[in-house]
């Protein structure tokens, strides 16, 4: 049997007998593309249903299959939350890039409260820094509609699970 259709069977074995929890270690390790797109499919789908706790390396697992993650370093859990709430504790702050037409001066965008810092990026582009603890989206959205300006994109960078790793285990210093 191929790598994939081992991993399929070890996962049917492991709901032969209707467990609510199923535990998997690297159930996607050495899959092709395909194997790998049908053994995620599969997880998610038993997810609905079950409690799925499967440990990885692989952090575009975590993203694509977990709505709660649990970091482990040294033996020691480190994070137990969302990848939401993970990626806006360790951020600290919040950074928007916002594209609008009309003429707005940098220094304009300091007076939203919660933006901490602003950098010009050229032609309507603009990087603000706010912070986490405040969503000041809305009040961007206000400001850019009081100044009859048009409202190409408002985006909010995110930290990947990648960072989120590295940050909670102090290994983003060394990368």
């Amino acid at each position: 049997l191929s790598k994939g259709y081992r991993q399929r069977v070890g996962l049917a074995q492991a709901m032969m007998h209707d467990p609510d929890v199923l535990i998997l270690d690297e159930p996607t390790s050495g899959l092709d593309p395909n194997q790998l797109v049908e053994i995620r499919r599969l997880i998610k789908e038993l997810g609905k249903e079950k409690t799925v706790l499967f440990s990885t390396h692989i952090m575009q697992e975590v993203q694509a299959l977990c709505d709660r993650v649990l970091i482990i370093d040294r033996g020691r859990i480190v994070a137990d939350d969302t990848i939401e709430e993970l990626q806006r504790r360790v951020a600290g702050q919040v950074v928007l890039h916002v594209e609008v037409q009309g003429e707005v001066a940098p220094d304009d965008w300091r007076r939203i409260a919660g933006v901490a810092s602003v950098r010009s990026l050229g032609q309507g582009r603009f990087q603000l820094v706010a912070d986490a603890e405040q969503d000041v989206r809305p009040e961007v959205f206000r400001f850019v509609v009081a100044r009859g300006l048009v409202l190409v994109e408002l985006h909010r960078e995110h930290f990947s699970v990648e960072d989120v790793f590295q940050r909670l285990t102090g290994k983003g210093a060394e990368a």
